[in-house]
């Protein structure tokens, strides 16, 4: 499956910064050369990490407060660190974001992405998870308003699928529902 959009950062570099020549020229929209001190640079793959939470037969879904898609809807997710497993960044963001992690996570799927930010175009390799969570672990969901506008719980059937932030986002609550047999004709 391949997310369409725009990946090459050409501007992402005007001067090298290794040697700060101007020169430096990017190669297939993911490497950068400079011919006069031999810097390379790889645009690599970044990876995110979510979590699908089944609330009982909602999803948690949260207000982005932070660009790109600042107050459209998101999972419990964020880019893994380096030197972090995929599992264990997913785990940190739903503490950062929900002030709440679940006790155990299962690997959903993995879907490619593109986040704009800043006027760079970053391609990503979206992981997703899913958890469940009771009511009392609802009650206890404490966001930070510098990442969530609002948390809002939303039942199986009632999705606002265009007000999703990203679509590897609308692709991995699609196939939750399929997989729970929520609805089979997705």
């Amino acid at each position: 499956m391949e997310i369409s959009g725009n990946w090459e950062a050409a501007s992402a570099f005007r001067f090298c910064p290794s040697c700060a020549s101007p020169r430096i020229s990017g190669e297939g929209g993911r490497k950068w050369v400079c011919p006069d001190c031999g810097f390379e640079y790889f645009h690599n793959v970044a990876v995110s990490a979510s979590v699908v939470i089944d609330a009982g037969g909602s999803f948690v879904l949260l207000k982005r407060a932070r660009e790109p898609r600042r107050g459209f809807l998101s999972l419990p997710g964020g880019f893994v660190d380096p030197g972090e497993r995929a599992e264990d960044g997913a785990l940190r963001e739903c503490r950062e974001e929900l002030g709440w992690a679940p006790d155990r996570i299962e690997f959903l799927a993995t879907f490619p992405n593109g986040y704009h930010y800043r006027g760079v175009p970053y391609a990503t390799c979206d992981l997703y998870f899913h958890a469940e969570a009771t009511a009392h672990d609802v009650a206890e969901f404490r966001t930070d308003p510098g990442e969530v506008l609002s948390l809002i719980l939303i039942p199986f059937d009632a999705i606002p699928w265009d007000e999703i932030a990203f679509e590897s986002a609308r692709l991995a609550l699609r196939l939750h529902l399929r997989q729970s047999r929520k609805f089979s004709y997705l």
